[in-house]
């Protein structure tokens, strides 16, 4: 871990396009500023392990009937292929 020392109003900069900048301070809180492209998805870090629980949660929830009907509806009709082999010809 790196630690750094900051004033109001100084920043660090994270891989040339991320800047965090010390807004202010009050007592033992911190306000921060973050400048980062749209791209980049910044959160707290008890929002993103919030986040990151729920994700967990909904794949282990899968509708296992949804994922047998996926399944179903995918399965090539062996009969069919077997005709069209047979009634293809041949070199």
């Amino acid at each position: 871990m790196l630690a750094l020392t900051r004033k109001k109003g100084e920043s660090i900069i994270i891989n040339d396009n991320i800047e965090v900048i010390v807004l202010g301070v009050q007592g033992e809180q911190v306000k921060l500023g973050i400048v980062a492209p749209k791209s980049i998805p910044v959160h707290r870090k008890e929002i993103y392990e919030q986040i990151q629980s729920e994700n967990l949660e909904a794949t282990q929830n899968l509708n296992v009937n949804a994922v047998k009907n996926l399944e179903s509806s995918q399965k090539i009709n062996v009969d069919a292929v077997k005709k069209l082999i047979k009634d293809t010809p041949q070199p």
